[in-house]
């Protein structure tokens, strides 16, 4: 389908498309607004299948179906016709009529969720409390290792258990001194392939991709700063981010999927700019870090210790006040092992982040995929970033 001459010709073809694609969408409001009452199931369902058929580009290419559902899924009601058509809805009726959904998936799919162990040499019984004993006062780096690896079964066990996961690492302190631990955790979890999933692809093709769809957003100071140290290039702006060119990219994800309101009235909708710092938070090198440890947030977060923001010497996850060393020397790497924290720990993701999370989870690692719940926002960024 070639592009109509109305359309500038600097347009890009994906552009072309998804502006083409939001025209239908529009189509479909301007059908229902009058009769106030959606349109039938089988007419929603086959403006989605228009959408991606004229467009093959917004296909979800990660779909267990027809790759529509990010416009519409008739089995859930989901999807960006139907959320248009309940905006309307509301507005029509004055009223906040509540979100019914019969999804078959699984929402609570994630980090929280209890996995098979299949790791092999699993200590159990008197030799799995020796071992623990051990791994409390042993020197030997390789032995914390392997003893750690022979008690994953056991620290699975306790992790997903509801009176004891919060003594995880009062039963394994050596997270908090060794480092290198939680990856190993990760990767018996889900094996080297995955785990290696955001380091392979990230520069050649996760990275351009996020940039160039983030450029497409509405300007803010915040999303132009980040912007520019991504791109190395400040265009003598005042810098109010200063994070590398990799966290900066990072951190758009927020921005390309920002924090949605929970529903619940009494609940203030956390800002963009409150997102990020739920990420990442710098601390100067010369401050104490007992400082962090006092502060309490469960969900997991990245400490970038340093002189400046785009000068980081050293990565901590922190975990319920907990520092937890970073094997990482880049800002990706400890993004890697904040991601991975969640799965090795069982906490769930920051509300505010569910939909970075959800994407980096499905899109990147391709964990769950199509067995979690997705918001059609994080279908529609895949689809722009695979195809």
């Amino acid at each position: 389908m070639g592009k109509c001459s109305l359309f500038p010709s600097n347009m890009s073809n994906s552009d072309f498309e998804n502006q083409m694609a939001d025209g239908l969408m529009e189509m479909m409001v301007i059908y229902e607004s009058p009769l106030r009452s959606a349109p039938p199931m089988e007419v929603r369902t086959r403006c989605a299948l228009g959408i991606v058929t004229l467009f093959p580009c917004l296909r979800d290419p990660y779909s267990q179906k027809v790759s529509t559902e990010h416009f519409f899924d008739a089995q859930s009601n989901e999807g960006y016709i139907a959320w248009k058509l309940k905006n309307i809805q509301r507005e029509l009726s004055g009223g906040d009529k509540r979100r019914r959904s019969n999804s078959s998936r699984d929402p609570s799919r994630g980090p929280e969720s209890e996995r098979e162990v299949t790791a092999e040499h699993q200590l159990d019984g008197e030799q799995c409390l020796e071992a623990m004993s051990l791994l409390k006062h042993s020197t030997d780096e390789l032995q914390v290792f392997i003893k750690m690896r022979e008690t994953f079964q056991h620290r699975q066990k306790l992790i997903h258990d509801a009176e004891m996961s919060s003594s995880v690492l009062q039963h394994f302190p050596r997270f908090l001194d060794t480092k290198g631990l939680l990856l190993q955790d990760f990767e018996l979890l889900f094996g080297e392939g995955t785990a290696n999933k955001l380091i392979e692809k990230w520069g050649t093709f996760l990275k351009p991709k996020i940039l160039k769809e983030a450029r497409n957003l509405t300007k803010t100071a915040l999303l132009q700063s980040l912007l520019n140290s991504a791109e190395d290039s400040l265009d003598g702006q005042e810098d109010l981010i200063g994070w590398d060119g990799d966290m900066s990219t990072l951190l758009l994800l927020v921005c390309l999927l920002p924090p949605q309101a929970s529903g619940k009235r009494s609940v203030r909708k956390v800002s963009i700019q409150e997102a990020v710092n739920h990420v990442v938070k710098f601390h100067k090198s010369c401050r104490s870090l007992q400082e962090v440890q006092a502060m309490d947030q469960r969900q997991p977060y990245i400490l970038a210790v340093g002189t400046a923001r785009n000068a980081i010497h050293d990565y901590y996850g922190v975990v319920d006040g907990n520092l937890i060393p970073c094997k990482a020397k880049s800002s990706i790497a400890a993004f890697d092992e904040l991601f991975k924290a969640h799965y090795v720990f069982g906490i769930s993701y920051d509300q505010a982040l569910h939909n970075m999370y959800t994407f980096v989870q499905t899109t990147i690692y391709n964990i769950d995929i199509g067995l979690c719940h997705e918001s059609p926002r994080v279908k529609e960024l895949r689809a722009k970033i695979v195809n």
